[in-house]
This record gives structure tokens, C-alpha cells and sequence, in this order.
């Protein structure tokens, strides 16, 4: 197999990609999610380069374990330079053996691959003209986040009911024909998320997402223990050992793995699999655009426990700055048959696209001057 000979760390637009290069002219692509600090992950996936370099491309876990271990440090920023060059890899591999990576991750559990739309929603009548929407497009699953604005001044009752209505409204929306996801965007405390869950639970909710802020994985964990309904964590958690104790201390629930940012294809298979010996479901963690969609939909057909896909119309709209892009077919995305990754980028078109940004100088300012709470 020929060695690698480049790896290149590519700020597009909002995104940062990872191309790695053969000697043979074989690129393979990845994506970092973690999207607030792109240009640190950009620093580490360059620092990475002297060791790939030369390389065998083939050898992802014994890369995956250099890279990971070769110092002390920790965190998103690692984990997500690691991420995109172990998608990249992969890519690589499937392309030279000629199969798309689901086939060499065991192969195929499903025949597609449903998603839950991610969409938005400020009132009540506007996540309910929302969901109609969804429902038309062919979705049996949405998510949004119902809470309040203003919500960081409310008092509990005002939060309570505000979001409650807020998904109601869908709920009277979408009947029986369409799961609801909430997402809490780890805006609340334990002691407002606990009246909360109970107050949304006669309306059946998918599951709960993130409704605490994620300092602590047994305080999530507490959580899930104590509400009758579904939760869901993790998408901003980066290893198997986070998912681990997140399970050992909560049981059964929701785990949300970002393949751009818990280590790649090859760490969130495993991560699926720690899920899966505690009858966990896997959701995955996914906004970004195409590659990581791709990426995303490569391991949700290779692990039993996949439930849904979270999907944005943004791979719609970015579609054609990422030929091979995954085109959706009502509420779920095909099979991808192309080798490898099967999306390419158009580096011309992906430089002018926008995305999320992490502004520092945002009002996280309660009315007392307090902080509130960060995305």
C-alpha cells in the first residue's frame, strides 16, 4: 500500500476538513466538529502531519492510539483533529479496497438510514407550521428546542409552561405519525430540568436532550435515573471512558456520539458497542454539512442499536460544494454505495460557505449580571 504523503489541515468557509493524501494521489477527507475552535484543531492536525507522514494509511487503530496517547492532553480540540484524520483514513482505506466503509465496518445492519429533522421554532404556532412542514417532506421524526427566550430570567412556572406549550403544539401537530426529540441545549439546572421532564411527559417525547449543562457526567448520569423520560447525552463528549461512566451511572438511555468529534469512526463504533451492552440506543450527533453527514450515515448502518439520524436542510443547501453528497428520500438517506466516504469536496464552493461561529462576546448575562449558560 503506498505511504501517505500529505496531510493537510483545510479552514472552508466555517468548516475545518483534514485531506490526507497517498503516495499514489489516493485523498481521503475528513471534518472536525468541534466547530468554536477551528483554528486550534487546525494547529494539532498539522502537528500530527510529521508523524503520519510516510506512514501506512491502512493502520487507523494503531494511528488512532499514537495520536491519542503520544501526550498528556485531552479534550474536544485533540479529539477533534483526531476525528476528521481517522474519517480521512478510512476514506482511504474503503477507496483502495474499493467499498464504501460500512463494508469493512461488518457490513450493512439496515437498508437506510431514518432521520429526525432538525428544525426551528421561536412560538408555538411556529413550531407547529414547522412540523407540518416536516411531516409533508416525509420525516417521522423533529426535533427543536421549545424553551422560552428569556427563559435565564423566568420564574420555574413560566419556563415550565412556556416550553410545555411550546411542544404541545407539535405534539397536536404530528399526532402519532412522527416522533418529537426536545432539545434543552444544556441551558438548565438540575432543579429546573426535573419539573420540566415531568411536566413533558404526558407528551411522549422520543427523548430529552442535554437538558443540563455537561460539567459533570454523573450529574448527567443522576438525571436520567430520575425522569421517566428518555434522555439523551454525549454529543459534546470525546471518549469511550465518558461514555462509559455517562452509562454505568445512568443505565439505559439516548447516547449522542459526533463522529467529527468522539474520535472518529473507529472510536464511535466502540462507543456504540459499550451502548449497546447497556440496551442503549444510538443517536448521532450531526449539523454540520454533507462529509460528516456521510461519515455519520457509514456507521449508523454498521451498529444494531442506531435509532435515527439527526439531519439539517444545511446538506441541502451545501450540496453542491460536496459532489457524492447523500441525497435524502423523504424522512431517511439511502445506502452509500460509492467506495470509501463516497463525498469529495469543491474546495472553491466550500470556501464561501457559513456555518456556526462561537462569538466570545456574547450576552451570557443574566438580569443581575450573573452568567447563564453557554451552547
Amino acid at each position: 500500500m503506498p505511504r501517505i504523503a500529505q496531510v493537510e489541515a483545510l479552514g472552508l468557509g466555517a468548516g475545518l476538513y483534514v485531506r490526507v493524501t497517498t503516495e499514489d494521489g489516493t485523498v481521503g477527507i475528513g471534518q472536525s466538529a468541534c466547530w468554536g475552535y477551528p483554528g486550534a484543531v487546525a494547529s494539532v492536525v498539522e502537528s500530527f502531519a510529521g508523524y503520519l507522514v510516510g506512514q501506512d494509511p491502512f493502520r487507523i487503530e494503531h494511528h488512532w492510539n499514537y495520536l491519542f496517547r503520544v501526550g498528556p492532553f485531552r479534550g474536544n480540540v485533540l479529539s477533534g483533529a483526531i476525528s476528521a484524520i481517522d474519517i480521512a483514513l478510512w476514506d482511504i482505506k474503503g477507496q483502495a479496497l474499493g467499498v464504501p466503509i460500512w463494508e469493512l465496518l461488518g457490513g450493512r445492519c439496515r437498508d437506510r438510514v431514518r432521520l429526525y429533522l432538525l428544525m426551528g421554532g421561536d412560538t408555538a404556532d411556529d413550531i407547529a407550521a414547522n412540523a407540518r412542514r416536516a411531516l409533508a417532506e416525509g420525516f417521522t421524526a423533529i426535533k427543536f428546542d421549545p424553551v422560552p427566550p428569556g427563559y435565564q430570567d423566568m420564574t420555574l412556572e413560566a419556563l415550565v409552561a412556556g416550553t410545555r406549550d411550546r411542544v404541545a403544539a407539535a405534539r397536536e401537530t404530528v399526532g402519532a405519525s412522527a416522533d418529537i426529540v426536545v432539545e434543552l441545549h444544556r441551558k438548565l439546572t438540575p432543579l429546573q430540568t426535573l419539573p420540566l421532564c415531568e411536566a413533558l411527559a404526558p407528551l411522549r417525547p422520543l427523548f430529552i436532550e442535554d437538558p443540563i449543562q455537561i460539567d459533570s457526567i454523573q450529574s448527567q448520569a443522576e438525571i436520567a435515573r430520575r425522569v421517566s423520560t428518555a434522555i439523551a447525552n454525549g454529543e459534546r463528549l470525546s471518549s469511550i471512558w465518558e461514555f462509559r461512566e455517562l452509562l454505568a451511572d445512568g443505565g439505559s438511555q439516548y447516547v449522542r456520539p459526533d463522529v467529527g468529534l468522539a474520535g472518529g469512526i473507529s472510536h464511535c463504533k466502540k462507543i456504540a458497542a459499550i451502548a449497546e451492552s447497556y440496551h442503549a440506543a444510538i443517536v448521532t450527533h450531526n449539523f454540520l454539512g454533507p462529509v460528516l453527514t456521510a461519515a455519520s450515515v457509514h456507521l449508523d448502518v454498521a451498529v444494531p442499536n442506531f435509532v435515527v439520524q439527526e439531519y439539517s436542510m444545511l446538506d441541502e443547501t451545501l450540496a453542491e460544494a460536496f459532489p457524492g453528497a447523500l441525497r435524502r428520500e423523504g424522512g431517511y438517506l439511502p445506502l452509500p454505495n460509492l467506495p470509501g466516504l463516497g463525498v469529495r469536496i469543491d474546495e472553491a464552493r466550500a470556501a464561501a460557505i457559513g456555518g456556526p461561529v462561537l462569538d466570545v462576546r456574547a450576552n451570557l448575562l443574566r438580569a443581575d449580571g450573573s452568567v447563564a449558560r453557554a451552547v
